[in-house]
């Protein structure tokens, strides 16, 4: 019995040093990429006051089989903003137009501050990839998206 224990003993005082087994993506990239931006019409945020650079997005993501799109949201801007309003478009990597659709960020940043934000896909079948992401195993079609700032929302008393 003595030489169980010892045996167990010595098997939990070695088990932690074993080596880790890695869970992460090798490949990953940090979000370099930055999405571009669409020109402002007349009537929109330059009317509005809202400057088209007050936040940028980089790292956009969707893979094929994604019900979900993320990337990264920066506020530019000297103070804090919240619910990011932007016109999201997606085009073929030719050019044409798939889809156009605004939607609402529900994030608060302070100035300077970048946060990673995932909104529901506008492909529902999952039969789209973002072209600068992996490419699928299935058949799927690579898109672009650009963006335009609509406006944001600043907090007060926070």
């Amino acid at each position: 019995m003595r030489t169980i224990l010892a045996i167990l003993a010595v098997a939990i005082l070695f088990l932690p040093l074993q080596a880790r087994t890695r869970t992460t993506h090798s490949r990953l990239s940090t979000g370099s990429v930055a999405v571009e931006v669409l020109p402002a019409s007349v009537t929109d945020s330059l009317s509005a006051g809202i400057s088209p650079n007050a936040v940028s997005l980089r790292g956009f993501n969707k893979r094929a089989s994604d019900s979900k799109e993320s990337f990264f949201i920066t506020n530019n801007l000297q103070h804090r903003i919240s619910a990011v309003r932007l016109l999201l478009r997606y085009t073929t990597v030719s050019g044409e137009m798939l889809h156009e659709r605004t939607v609402t960020i529900p994030v608060t940043l302070n100035a300077g501050d970048t946060q990673l934000v995932s909104i529901k896909s506008f492909d529902i079948q999952r039969l789209f990839y973002y072209y600068a992401g992996p490419k699928p195993r299935k058949s799927a079609t690579p898109f672009k998206v650009a963006y335009r700032l609509l406006g944001y929302d600043i907090p007060v008393g926070y």
